[in-house]
């Protein structure tokens, strides 16, 4: 505060003399003891202000946006899952798990996400931990033993697995980004991550592990790794899944789902024919394709009804609730919800659904390319891309490009698990976004590298180039 502004707040105090001689120490020291409280405050709360970041307000929208959706979505395609005379019995415990994943958002965008590279190592090996539990004892989802139920709750661990190997490989890429790319120990450590965690996801699902395969491919390529090196990584990645598949797939099984196919055995379901069985004949129906006329069975049932819901939405949709294939369509709040969306909506509204996730990733790209360290920079496009692959995955299951296989879209379809590890990493790109430098203030800078682990001083290269 200047000399004269104190004169002013001086001569303004009832009771006090006023002077307009230079004060001595002593006399100023009085002054400013007697300026309002107010007064004195500003030029605190000002830098304040000024020192406190806030968290990017484009995730936020999207977030938010995505959660308006859900909700409403949500309510209309799980008729088909509703008993008894409480029709809002699903919705009301969809909101509960949106507003726990919230309380989440808020807590983790206030965490600096220096945090997060500290326990990424523990916390991916308990995941692991809890993913083997589940493979072995877990309880039996759609044809899938998946899931550990405890208290009446059910958790997902391959949902939990992502996102901590995701923080694990954003650990290692951080801290080991060179100029003109990650060095060759980090690529063979990251590699041997990714298929050891995706040789167990395979067991129960293919999905889950082109999703980690394709995230981690991203990462390196966001770190500017060398091609010749991404070639190595893919040809490990292809001959990993071509071990997996051959340990799975060209074993003697047995031939129930082509007995039920040809209609030579009593009538079965999926969950009832075994898993590998199961995938087999996805994979040989999705080759075939589903053609008009058809009969309908418990092996096409998902497809038709949603290639129906989808096509019934044409251009601008039916409107929210008025759906006709929400009643027969299994799994339609969940596996299937996409296929509501556009029924609902239409194609616009698809698209529009589409776009946001597109647009989460591009905020977390722009936001990527200038953080002055490499950690953060991963650690934001890998949540990003998890996300966003695992809708655009999603999508493409409902719309018929992939096979059929169990995958939610993120925020919007029903399920606990899913959307609370979502929810954490929304929090975790808001915490990159709020808390990563960006610029070349050198006390934000130093404050920066007090934050972070000394390994994790790795510049991020790309914001130079």
């Amino acid at each position: 505060m200047a000399y004269s502004d104190n004169i002013f707040i001086r001569e303004t105090i009832d009771g006090l003399p006023k002077e307009s001689d230079s004060p001595t120490p002593r006399t100023r020291a009085k002054r400013d003891a007697a300026a309002p409280a107010a007064v004195k405050a500003e030029p605190r709360a000002v830098a304040a202000k000024r020192v406190r970041p806030k968290a990017d307000r484009f995730i936020w929208g999207i977030y938010v946006a995505l959660l308006f959706i859900s909700i409403i979505e949500l309510f209309s395609a799980s008729s088909a899952e509703v008993h008894g005379s409480n029709v809002y019995e699903p919705l009301i415990r969809h909101c509960i798990f949106l507003g726990i994943g919230l309380v989440l958002v808020i807590w983790l965008q206030n965490i600096h996400f220096g945090y997060f590279s500290r326990f990424a190592s523990t916390l991916a090996i308990l995941s692991l931990g809890l993913l083997v539990f589940s493979t072995l004892f877990g309880a039996d989802i759609n044809g899938a033993q998946r899931a550990i139920k405890i208290a009446g709750f059910t958790i997902q661990p391959p949902e939990i697995v992502k996102l901590t190997v995701i923080i694990w490989l954003a650990t290692i890429l951080g801290k080991s980004q060179r100029p003109g790319g990650v060095s060759t120990a980090a690529v063979v450590k990251v590699a041997i991550i990714v298929v050891v965690f995706a040789g167990i996801l395979w067991i129960n699902g293919l999905t889950n592990t082109i999703l980690m395969m394709g995230v981690s491919v991203c990462m390196f390529l966001i770190g500017g790794i060398q091609w010749k090196k991404l070639g190595a990584v893919a040809l490990v990645y292809a001959v990993a899944a071509l071990v997996l598949f051959a340990f799975k797939y060209v074993t003697p099984s047995s031939t129930e789902f082509d007995k039920a196919a040809a209609g030579t055995a009593t009538v079965q379901t999926e969950s009832t024919i075994g898993r590998q069985d199961t995938q087999k004949g996805r994979l040989k129906r999705h080759m075939e394709g589903v053609h008009p006329g058809d009969p309908i069975d418990d092996f096409n049932r998902q497809v038709v009804f949603a290639k129906m819901a989808q096509a019934n939405g044409g251009l601008l949709g039916q409107g929210p609730g008025n759906s006709r294939e929400n009643a027969r369509l299994p799994l339609a709040f969940s596996d299937y919800i996409y296929s509501i969306v556009v029924e609902d909506t239409g194609f616009i509204g698809g698209l529009v659904l589409m776009l946001l996730y597109l647009f989460l990733l591009a905020r977390a790209g722009s936001i990527a390319y200038k953080c002055n360290r490499a950690f953060p920079a991963f650690l934001i496009m890998g949540c990003a891309v998890l996300i966003v692959f695992q809708a655009l995955v999603h999508m493409a299951i409902v719309t018929g490009v992939f096979p059929v296989s169990g995958q939610p879209l993120p925020f919007i379809s029903k399920g606990g698990t899913s959307v609370i590890v979502m929810s954490m990493a929304i929090g975790i790109m808001l915490s990159v976004s709020r808390f990563a430098v960006t610029g070349n203030d050198r006390k934000a800078n130093q404050a920066e590298l007090n934050a972070l682990p000394e390994e994790m001083h790795t510049s991020n290269f790309a914001s130079n180039r």
